[in-house]
């Protein structure tokens, strides 16, 4: 029996920070070695363009997280790893399935939705800096998908939606040229979500991150601004408020959680809660931050496992796009 298959994109629209590697790279990479699936994981280099008109910007992202995935040991034996733009199939058929996919579905896209809603609050024109790309981009997302016939994507809750979409569009195509797209369901985990520097949920987009391979100064220098109460010294702290807390619980043993939370109940002072939460953080991925400065210094090895991983993609997403093409009617003369 064939293994399901899952699919996963990375947007490479900056640097990897410790939300990104508890709430997705290391779940990820359990999951592929496990063997359970076969396993597709992509750096999403067009979608960052919809984001980022920052050329160097999105090259060095990609280099970054393409760097980060292989430090922390995905195996791109037994998973495909490619670059979105190496796989020219991917592009073809979001036209095709731009062709087949109603105006109306992308009009209820929530991006583009929250674009025209802030737009209007600011008095300006709804479509006000609103690209093609930003538009369309669940059609984009749909062809990453069922390109491959991913049976299951890992997501947020707030990327159901896409999946949905992808599942209008293949059903539309299906109806229209006969059975071709697997339908894609969307596996949405109780991930753990960081909060960062500032409290608020760790993301690019609020300035709040920690790095995931700072060296180590900057990386105590990051851990040491960590908003925190003002309770002194032997006041005893509450576990469920505290970043510092939640930030080590995501890397400690159950047995380290336990001895911290009676810590905690004893009032440990807070600049000695952030010194030892630097060393737990640091002897966990010193060995990875070792491999990721070699990768990353290392752009032709670089190269030779994207371009690789580009080859495997392209035999699943030659097939399939011939059989797409055929089935709409691009087929040669005979």
């Amino acid at each position: 029996m064939a293994k399901q298959r899952v699919l996963t994109g990375i947007t490479t629209t900056g640097t990897p920070h410790l939300g990104n590697y508890v709430g997705a790279i290391r779940p990820a990479i359990a999951e592929s070695k496990r063997g359970e699936f076969d396993a597709f994981f992509f750096l999403a280099d067009y979608h960052a363009l919809i984001k980022s008109h920052e050329p160097a910007m999105v090259h060095q992202s990609s280099r970054e997280i393409a760097a980060t995935w292989l430090a922390l040991g995905l195996d791109t034996d037994s998973s495909t790893f490619y670059r979105q733009s190496d796989v020219p199939e991917i592009t073809e058929l979001s036209w095709i399935l731009t062709c087949v996919c109603a105006k109306g579905l992308m009009n209820r896209s929530h991006a583009y939705k929250a674009a025209v809603q802030a737009n209007e609050q600011n008095g300006d024109d709804p479509d006000f800096g609103v690209t093609m790309g930003l538009f369309s981009y669940p059609i984009l997302m749909a062809a990453d998908i069922l390109m491959f016939n991913a049976s299951k994507v890992p997501v947020g809750r707030d990327q159901i939606q896409h999946i949905e979409m992808a599942r209008d569009m293949a059903q539309r195509f299906n109806h229209l040229y006969g059975d071709t797209f697997v339908l894609p369901e969307a596996v949405v985990d109780d991930v753990a979500v960081l909060s960062g520097l500032d409290g608020r949920k760790m993301s690019k987009s609020y300035g709040n991150t920690i790095p995931l391979f700072l060296p180590e100064k900057k990386l105590q220098k990051h851990i040491n601004k960590i908003k925190t109460n003002l309770l002194e010294p032997g006041e005893p702290k509450n576990t469920d408020e505290s970043t510092v807390f939640e930030v080590w619980q995501a890397f400690a043993t159950p047995a380290q959680t336990a001895d911290m939370r009676q810590k905690f109940a004893d009032g440990i002072a807070w600049g000695q809660a952030k010194k030892e939460l630097f060393e737990l953080i640091n002897s966990h991925i010193a060995p990875a931050r070792e491999r990721y400065e070699a990768i990353l210094e290392d752009s032709q090895y670089l190269e030779v496992v994207l371009k690789k991983g580009a080859e495997k993609a392209r035999s699943q997403a030659a097939p399939m796009l011939a059989a797409v093409r055929k089935a709409v009617g691009l087929a040669a003369f005979k």
